[in-house]
């Protein structure tokens, strides 16, 4: 039987079709919904004649007096900023750490909004807004509305949404001080950050919407990302880290899922890649139980992404 085709439509689908049903249009603001708290504060702006939307989850000790950290949490396709706040729980380290947890949403239909982080060739490609110029706006405009810390903002992102991450790390590094994809490779074929950038990945060896292995003959030719491993390594080399790596089990010993952790350090100014893998996950964030969505494979709440990341951002503000 040849599989070829089959696999490719399964990537084809579960890049490109919706994977969850929304309640907003490209033209509606996202409202916070019951999972989300009254501090989450919507905002709207316009970019390139085209109105884009934010949110904003300001904790409770938030002081306009002092500088605070920014975390941006990039949705996934097929969802929005709004949905980004229950799927990740971030806005519960927000509040236990003090940052302004900012979710953005991409462009498209009710159905479909996504990123244009690289990965389409063609057709695909065309007239795909310019999402870098959005989040440096998104920075602009919440430097006026918030106190926020230049030296530490960060981007974290969800699939497509991670692959967005790396675009910013490659074309927004002056503004984004550190980045961690989750589910998400590198997806642009132009790497040229101006500064080297941190970065934590996370990944499950059993993620079948974004592959760990890349496998060009099973993928649509009009999509191109890396695998898992290339993409760590491409980025090893960009910010001159060791290719000699430490590498430790730091899920618990009796956990179902083992989770590893290897880290490249020595970067050029105190630069490091990180590479968190689950073995058993699949298309998921680790520390947060996916339910209903099975197809997206296993979830490990043995390791939790937000408090690794916000571990690593605490490492890692721009220098």
């Amino acid at each position: 039987m040849n599989t070829r085709p089959y696999c490719g439509i399964i990537i084809t689908v579960a890049l490109l079709m919706p994977a969850f049903q929304l309640t907003v249009t490209q033209a509606d603001e996202p409202k916070p919904t019951a999972e989300t708290r009254r501090a989450d504060i919507p905002h709207t702006l316009e970019v390139a004649g085209r109105k884009r939307f934010y949110i904003v989850h300001v904790p409770e000790n938030y002081n306009p007096a002092t500088p605070t950290p920014v975390v941006l949490a990039l949705h996934g396709a097929a969802m929005n900023g709004t949905m980004m706040v229950g799927f990740t729980g971030l806005n519960e380290t927000s509040e236990k750490h003090g940052f302004l947890a900012v979710y953005p949403s991409g462009t498209g239909t009710a159905s479909f909004l996504t990123w244009n982080a690289g990965g389409f060739a063609g057709a695909f490609a065309d007239n795909r807004p310019d999402d870098v110029a959005f989040i440096r706006s998104l920075l602009d405009d919440l430097a006026k509305k918030y106190n926020i810390d230049q030296k530490r903002v960060f981007a974290c992102g969800m699939s497509n949404g991670g692959m967005m991450c790396y675009r910013l790390a490659a074309e927004l590094s002056d503004r984004i001080a550190a980045v961690a994809p989750v589910a998400g490779t590198i997806a642009i074929n132009e790497l040229k950050p101006a500064r080297p950038v941190p970065v934590i990945h996370f990944h499950g060896l059993k993620d079948r919407i974004v592959p760990y292995i890349f496998d060009k003959e099973k993928t649509p030719s009009f999509m191109r990302f890396k695998g898992v491993e290339d993409s760590v390594m491409t980025w090893v080399r960009l910010n001159g880290c060791s290719e000699m790596t430490r590498q430790e089990t730091i899920s618990k010993p009796e956990s179902d899922m083992k989770v590893t952790r290897r880290v490249y350090s020595g970067g050029k100014n105190g630069s490091e890649v990180v590479l968190i893998v689950v073995e058993e996950g699949g298309h998921t964030w680790p520390g947060q139980r996916q339910t209903g969505l099975g197809f997206i494979g296993k979830s490990t709440v043995d390791v939790s992404a937000n408090d690794l990341m916000w571990e690593f951002f605490q490492k890692h503000p721009m220098k």
